[in-house]
């Protein structure tokens, strides 16, 4: 998990996944796989991916009473996701649920999916924070906060934006994982996320895993824009 470029399938169809990943044959990716496109096809998209060899990062962020996402957890374990993840503003006792059902859904013999919480949304600005959800101290310690209870409540590690890595990092140490979505390359626009960051930044605050979608999978080069990405986070000089 370490050091993982995530690709994020935010696509309407298999179909469409299908021509986006022909390029990458030769490759075994890790890859998202969010809510527009496992509604539009189900579990048997999960299925694919990994009978085409690649890690999947199954990103349907659970938030509802306990004993509800239990239950969802048991049947996303049996669907091969490498991880999976949960509001962490759904509080302790929810994410504890979430991980009991994972434990339970895993087949014997299997490793159980990493189970990671969101703290805040990469689009989420600290004005709208405050007005939105009505939290008033500084989005820094929301992340720390939810960060926190994450790892009181047994989980593998949070969705972040890079600018919170190094918080996480010196509080919580180095095992705990930090995925950063809202990575954009120099001079790419920001679209809707408000808090974003460069691979290099990402790389040099200790993130654990980066995650990309439209600088790569909008680019007219999708193969030469992830490995541009890829050896900046990996470090390998241009």
């Amino acid at each position: 998990m370490n050091n993982s470029l995530i690709i994020a399938l935010d696509f309407p169809d298999k179909r469409t996944v299908v021509d986006f990943l022909k390029p990458f044959e030769e490759e075994k990716l890790f890859v998202k796989v969010g809510m527009e496109l496992f509604y539009a096809e189900g579990p048997g998209i999960v299925q694919y991916l990994k009978e085409q060899g690649h890690e999947v990062f199954l990103d349907l962020k659970l938030h509802d009473i306990p004993n509800t996402v239990q239950s969802a957890m048991k049947s996303l374990a049996r669907l091969g996701a490498d991880m999976v993840n949960v509001h962490a503003a759904g509080g302790r006792e929810m994410m504890e649920a979430a991980l009991e059902g994972l434990e339970i859904g895993t087949a014997a013999g299997s490793s159980r999916p990493l189970c990671i919480a969101v703290t805040q949304l990469t689009s989420t600005s600290k004005a709208q924070m405050k007005s939105d959800q009505l939290i008033s101290v500084p989005l820094q310690e929301s992340v720390l906060h939810y960060a926190k209870r994450a790892q009181q409540s047994g989980l593998d590690g949070v969705v972040c934006s890079a600018q919170e890595v190094s918080l996480i990092r010196s509080g919580l140490g180095a095992g705990f994982l930090t995925v950063t979505p809202g990575i954009r390359p120099s001079g790419n626009q920001e679209g809707d996320q408000k808090r974003v960051a460069t691979p290099r930044f990402a790389k040099e605050a200790g993130g654990s895993a980066i995650v990309v979608g439209r600088p790569v999978t909008r680019s007219a080069a999708p193969l030469e824009s992830y490995y541009t990405i890829k050896n900046e986070w990996e470090g390998v000089l241009q």
